[in-house]
């Protein structure tokens, strides 16, 4: 089987894509990681579920609009 994406995105990722600081980054991997791990979710420092992160800035995305 291969994988096209990897399932994780690093912080550096995350600041890319956001056009943010690393420090940023750091917590918006943090915040996002929380709300998993009270889910019951084994989350892993420093990466974030692509899908998760994807859907959750995109639901940011369009509130703003």
């Amino acid at each position: 089987m291969i994988i096209l994406e990897k399932l994780f995105i690093t912080v550096d990722e995350v600041a890319d894509i956001l056009d943010v600081s690393k420090a940023k980054a750091y917590k918006v991997v943090q915040d996002l990681n929380n709300q998993l791990q009270d889910e019951g979710y084994i989350i892993i420092r420093g990466r974030i579920n692509r899908d998760y992160f994807m859907e959750h800035i995109y639901k940011s995305h369009k509130k703003e609009v």
